[in-house]
């Protein structure tokens, strides 16, 4: 016969987990999508959270004195969720930071348009690279090693058991932004270097043949550059994509180890 009774502590401890995996899974890339609607994140959350209680959590135990300190607990649980998730979605944004330097870079920079997954405005590049590279860490599987490493912080940092460091925190987003920054220019390099070359180009010609009106001209061109540099360099997607996805590794290590 199915036994569903249940004590009070093991639903308080039951609640606890679905804070740190529901706060986790509206942060993280591919889980926080806003197309997708809230109940079904909801009904995830619990569904993975049972099943980290049932697997990982039979034999932990809660000790506190009132309601405040449970709700204390309630506030560390997510806290943890929210900067696994967030450690891994802030380097989805180096596509996003890099699309706006090539439009820049193309003359293309005022065509915006609105990213449903986001709700945020982006360049077109952005949103090409962002779609493709997210494409190729989903058929990679990093959605399933985000989720893993959610349910790895068990072991590492068990309920109630974070203790933070505010200067480990500040430390990885310090080497985050400096990582940002490199890879970013990485991947709009090929276009920098080329509208760079073209730009040299037309200032000779502009010399040479001043009748000549350069901006029509070099409007026209720079889009044309960009776009045949963007599908020759298509091929490098998959490194660029390796690369964010090691940064997203090393962030979530980070996180993990500044709560521990």
């Amino acid at each position: 016969m199915l036994d569903l009774s249940f004590s009070l502590m093991d639903l308080e401890l039951f609640l606890l987990v679905i804070v740190r995996i529901s706060c986790f899974v509206f942060t993280a890339p591919f889980y926080s999508i806003n197309s997708v609607p809230g109940r079904y994140k909801i009904a995830f959350s619990i569904f993975v959270a049972y099943l980290v209680y049932s697997m990982v959590l039979p034999t932990s135990e809660l000790e506190y004195d009132s309601v405040f300190e449970y709700a204390v607990i309630v506030g560390k649980e997510a806290i943890v969720g929210l900067l696994v998730g967030l450690g891994a979605n802030i380097c989805t944004h180096i596509i996003s930071f890099a699309g706006r330097i090539i439009d820049m870079e193309m003359g293309l920079s005022m065509a915006s348009v609105m990213d449903p997954t986001t709700r945020e405005v982006s360049t077109m590049s952005g949103l090409l690279y962002n779609y493709l590279i997210m494409l190729i860490l989903l058929l990679s599987g990093m959605y399933q090693y985000v989720l893993r490493a959610l349910i790895e912080t068990y072991q590492l940092i068990p309920v109630n058991g974070a203790h933070f460091s505010l200067y480990g925190i500040l430390n990885a987003f310090l080497d985050f932004m400096s990582q940002f920054f490199v890879i970013g220019f990485q991947i709009c390099l090929p276009v920098f270097a080329g509208t760079m070359i073209l730009n040299a180009i037309l200032g000779i010609l502009a010399k040479v043949s001043p009748q000549i009106n350069m901006f029509a001209v070099g409007l026209q061109l720079k889009i044309f550059m960009g776009l045949a540099i963007m599908f020759i360099t298509i091929a490098l997607l998959p490194y660029l994509s390796d690369v964010i996805f090691k940064e997203m590794k090393v962030m979530i290590v980070s996180m993990v180890e500044a709560m521990m």
